[in-house]
């Protein structure tokens, strides 16, 4: 009699701890949850972390120099004996630069993109868009060394006196560089678009280009306008080749034909080692590192309100 007691409560503690298979489904699900969670809460950390450094050493910087020369001088001579803060020549190099490789690579990414959703075969498209994105994949500084070694002496045919750094053929070769990120992503955007949308066009007697550039276009426009601001971002952060090819001189021009520095070449100048950790001259890379980051913002938040805008039309 007690054996068969004993043996029913062993029973019932078994049954009691039993999770069924529903139960392990849930914790499954909320163990992967969490996981997720904490993968966005650590990039979100991240970059606070990346600001938090910024805006800390940049408050240390701009308690020695004023905001409105930093803003308002013309010259960017912080490592001379007679320094100047000025941070004009380096935006005006970076927008140059970045100026110049936008108006390579979004006509030409749109162009390939258009041709991979609306005339490549599935054949064509898988082999071509494996190679463009290959491009991304290939190191900075080789492409820095290309335009240095390969585009300068090409536009000095037709330029004879270009110098042999200067911001154009930076500018062509990141705008080479970033066509796959426009393309790709316009693509995919364009490949979205509903196919009865293509179907009612061609109804309509629209001819293949018609109907690419009149209706899946401006449908997509939402998911292009993303391509557009990844390629901004992408070509005003680019260093190796900027700092190659464009030499590394500030001066405040907006020449294309002529050498200067961006804000992504002088914090890689500075960053060698050389100056003294807390120094002036060590804080000025931060100053322009939250330049960068603000300039980068602004373009990112008019890519939000176009791509809000055009996803509210369409």
């Amino acid at each position: 009699m007690d054996a068969e007691v004993a043996k029913s409560d062993i029973l019932k503690r078994s049954t009691g701890t039993h999770i069924s298979p529903a139960a392990w489904s849930r914790l499954n699900e909320k163990g992967i949850e969490l996981l997720l969670f904490l993968a966005a809460l650590a990039s979100v950390a991240i970059t606070a972390g990346i600001v938090g450094v910024l805006i800390y050493e940049s408050v240390a910087f701009f308690r020695q120099i004023s905001i409105l020369d930093f803003v308002t001088d013309r010259q960017w001579t912080p490592l001379f004996s007679e320094p100047h803060y000025g941070i004009l020549p380096l935006v005006s190099g970076t927008l140059v630069t970045t100026t110049i490789a936008l108006l390579v690579a979004i006509p030409m990414g749109s162009l390939v993109a258009i041709y991979l959703s609306e005339y490549a075969s599935p054949l064509v498209r898988e082999q071509i868009k494996p190679a463009l994105e290959l491009l991304s994949g290939v190191p900075t500084v080789i492409y820095g060394y290309f335009a240095l070694l390969f585009v300068t002496p090409a536009l000095q045919k037709l330029w004879p006196e270009l110098p042999g750094f200067n911001m154009l053929s930076a500018g062509l070769v990141i705008g080479i560089m970033i066509v796959p990120y426009v393309s790709s992503v316009s693509e995919d955007a364009m490949r979205a678009v509903p196919v009865s949308l293509r179907e009612g066009a061609y109804a309509l007697g629209a001819t293949r280009m018609q109907s690419a550039l009149r209706v899946v276009f401006p449908s997509a426009l939402s998911g292009i306008a993303v391509a557009y601001v990844l390629g901004v971002s992408r070509a005003i952060g680019e260093t190796m080749v900027v700092a190659i090819a464009a030499g590394m001189q500030p001066t405040l021009t907006w020449n294309p034909l002529e050498p200067a520095a961006t804000m992504t070449a002088y914090i890689v100048q500075v960053s060698l080692g050389d100056l003294p950790h807390g120094s002036v001259g060590y804080q000025t890379i931060f100053a322009t590192g939250l330049t960068l980051l603000l300039i980068t913002l602004l373009f990112n938040i008019a890519g939000y309100v176009l791509r809000k805008r055009f996803r509210h039309v369409y």
